[in-house]
């Protein structure tokens, strides 16, 4: 068999990638493109953020939380294999809850508490801009609409995430002490849940991925994910900009649907 084309050569007719040029061109992608590079998460690093843009920031994310177990339930829909189904359904769980406070929306709820937000508004998604409801539902899309591989491969910016949570977490702890240690947890708990999720997610993708063009369709929606997650940043860092005071977006807007 010839040897591998580089990234973007078509030479090959379209062959199939070896699976460590497949996750090299996933990694690549998703480093150089995922949204700790986005200047408002380095001006949060930096503590450079106001307390107002850490609230809009915190009750804006949280419709993205909102959203992580419905694209899962999507993807589990989508398999016949009860095996990857038992597996999966664990990131339900992990967001949900297996029961009352608990879960990483109720740690997100206490994280909105300890910046200064109302519980009951953040948890209702009324004031969610506008921007940042169309992206994040963009997801849920993305995963209904795809194949099984394509959907799970959408979920790949995990590989990214514990880095950037660790640097969260130190981040808060040195420059918003006012926020609390114990307010970070759903930060803590990401950083090896993260980890675990995106090494299951990368070896189905690289063992299902069977032909160039799924290859190519999971590459695809591993970066339409990280477009979906800067633009989320975008529009906190373009409300907060003009007004801290609206960048929670209206407050006459109704509860998601």
């Amino acid at each position: 068999m010839s040897a591998d084309p580089g990234p973007g050569s078509h030479l090959d007719g379209g062959a199939r990638w070896s699976p460590e040029l497949f996750v090299e061109r996933l990694r690549d992608e998703g480093v150089r493109r995922y949204h700790d590079q986005h200047p408002f998460h380095q001006r949060m690093h930096a503590g450079a953020l106001s307390r107002a843009e850490l609230q809009a920031w915190t009750l804006n994310r949280y419709y993205y939380q909102t959203r992580i177990p419905i694209k899962d339930a999507v993807i589990v829909s989508k398999s016949e294999d009860p095996a990857f189904r038992r597996t999966w359904i664990r990131r339900i769980h992990d967001h949900d809850g297996e029961g009352p406070e608990t879960g990483g929306l109720e740690l997100w709820l206490r994280l909105a508490e300890a910046v200064g937000l109302e519980r009951g508004e953040v948890a209702s998604c009324r004031r969610v801009l506008p921007g940042v409801r169309f992206a994040c539902d963009s997801y849920v899309t993305l995963c209904r609409e795809s194949p099984l591989v394509v959907a799970v491969a959408s979920s790949l910016t995990e590989m990214f995430a514990p880095d950037l949570m660790s640097k969260r977490i130190a981040a808060w702890e040195q420059h918003y002490p006012w926020v609390g240690a114990e307010a970070l947890a759903y930060f803590r708990a990401r950083v090896p849940r993260a980890r675990r999720d995106g090494d299951e997610g990368l070896a189905f993708v690289v063992a299902q991925a069977t032909s160039r063009a799924l290859q190519e369709a999971c590459v695809a929606a591993l970066v339409r994910k990280t477009e979906i997650l800067w633009h989320l940043v975008d529009c906190v860092e373009l409300a907060t900009g003009r007004d801290a005071r609206t960048a929670a977006g209206p407050a006459t807007r109704g509860p998601a649907a």
